[in-house]
């Protein structure tokens, strides 16, 4: 008996853009959990399909499905961070594979790319980080310092940030999905917020 051919376990897609449905290997790495189609496609639902000219950066990029997926929909430049040497050499590999020139690769720690980021310089910033750490609150506060005054901040977490959490920072909540165990939440500048 003949079986259609299954998405692979190890394995997520890009949805949108000029590498649309193009598969992106998932290593087995503890704490490695790529962000799931459905929220992906809801978060670029909220952007907008088309990124021409953003400029991104994935903190913790892991498979490089988020930072991919905007460079897939236009954006100018995309840098895809990862502590992780294996991870990294593999998003090199796929980089070259999918002739990604606005995409870089850079092997270190999403908090420290993002605090070195010119202030007020990035359109999307992407934070994923490890759910088990204590990244969320230092990243949000350096990517609340580069993040362009209309630009926005993706943050996935294993619970919701509340606009009480996220005004000390300067931010607010522009969008939020719960799917499953992930909470995805779009966030903007304080002085932003109202503007939408």
């Amino acid at each position: 008996m003949s079986r259609a051919p299954a998405k692979a376990a190890g394995e997520v897609r890009i949805i949108g853009g000029q590498w649309k449905r193009t598969r992106l290997p998932v290593a087995d790495k503890p704490g490695l959990r790529p962000t799931p189609d459905r929220v992906r496609e809801t978060l670029f639902n909220w952007l907008g399909q088309d990124l021409a000219g953003w400029r991104c950066l994935d903190a913790f990029a892991g498979t490089g499905a988020l930072g991919l997926e905007a460079a897939s929909r236009g954006a100018a430049s995309v840098l895809l961070v990862e502590s992780d040497a294996g991870l990294a050499a593999r998003l090199e590999t796929l980089r070259q594979r999918l002739q990604a020139g606005a995409v870089r690769v850079q092997r270190g720690d999403g908090i420290a790319a993002l605090r070195q980021c010119q202030p007020a310089s990035m359109d999307l910033l992407l934070i994923d980080p490890p759910f088990a750490g204590e990244l969320f609150t230092p990243a949000l506060q350096a990517a609340a310092r580069a993040v362009a005054q209309d630009g926005f901040i993706y943050l996935e977490a294993p619970a919701a940030w509340t606009d009480e959490q996220l005004a000390p920072l300067g931010l607010a909540l522009h969008r939020h999905l719960k799917a499953g165990a992930v909470h995805a939440h779009l966030l903007r500048p304080r002085q932003n917020a109202t503007d939408m």
